[in-house]
């Protein structure tokens, strides 16, 4: 069973994390070609002293990496998982799930783009975070998942390019989004936070020939 108990043993530090996250949502946009079907988005300027990072699948699947000075919190949606707050019938989060965020990053869990319009519930089925100065991730202590899933909060399915980082799995995921090959030493290169050079650009997204040019 893969929970956000072992997801969190899988996590970079914040450093890491936010340069990898940045390094999807370079990679999403230079290999897509319209910015309205990326899935990884990074703004550094989301809030008051908040960077965020979001990925959102367009099936119904979200989460978002919230970088402050206090520490990150990380909050995902699994729209499947038996633990939304949606399977319930009075729309209560799942026991323990954000009962022991610390004082300074509950705030964040306030963020009106976390709760759906009519709805008075934070919009997840897991939730880890890392204060500033700590030396690991944490999630509810008291947290009982259900039985008969191996993925039953979508940590494992929402994260898994945060928890296997490496060049191939990002590959394989643009790769299988976007449904054409996607070069792997280009994808080395962003993920190592080299600059975005034009002939990298090119070789993610290269120009597309155009058909019948020598009149056939």
């Amino acid at each position: 069973m893969i929970t956000a108990h072992e997801t969190a043993a899988l996590l970079p530090d914040p450093e890491r994390l936010r340069a990898h996250l940045r390094a999807l949502a370079v990679l999403d946009a230079t290999i897509g070609d319209d910015p309205r079907f990326c899935q990884y988005t990074f703004d550094a300027a989301w809030g008051p002293g908040v960077e965020a990072a979001l990925m959102d699948n367009g099936s119904g699947d979200d989460y978002a990496v919230l970088f402050t000075s206090a520490g990150v919190l990380i909050r995902g949606f699994d729209h499947e998982s038996r633990m939304s707050p949606y399977g319930t019938d009075d729309e209560q989060l799942w026991p323990g799930l954000v009962d022991d965020v610390p004082t300074a990053l509950r705030p964040l869990l306030d963020e009106p783009a976390f709760h759906d319009e009519g709805v008075d519930v934070l919009r997840a089925t897991v939730c880890l975070w890392r204060e500033t100065g700590d030396t690991a991730w944490r999630t509810g202590s008291a947290l009982a998942f259900p039985a008969g899933s191996e993925d039953p909060d979508g940590s494992g399915f929402l994260f898994r390019l945060l928890t296997d980082r490496s060049p191939e799995a990002v590959q394989a995921h643009f790769e299988d989004y976007y449904e054409r090959p996607v070069p792997l030493d280009a994808v080395r290169h962003v993920l190592a936070g080299h600059p975005l050079t034009p002939a990298i650009t090119a070789t993610l997204n290269p120009p597309v020939e155009q058909v019948g040019r020598d009149g056939g």
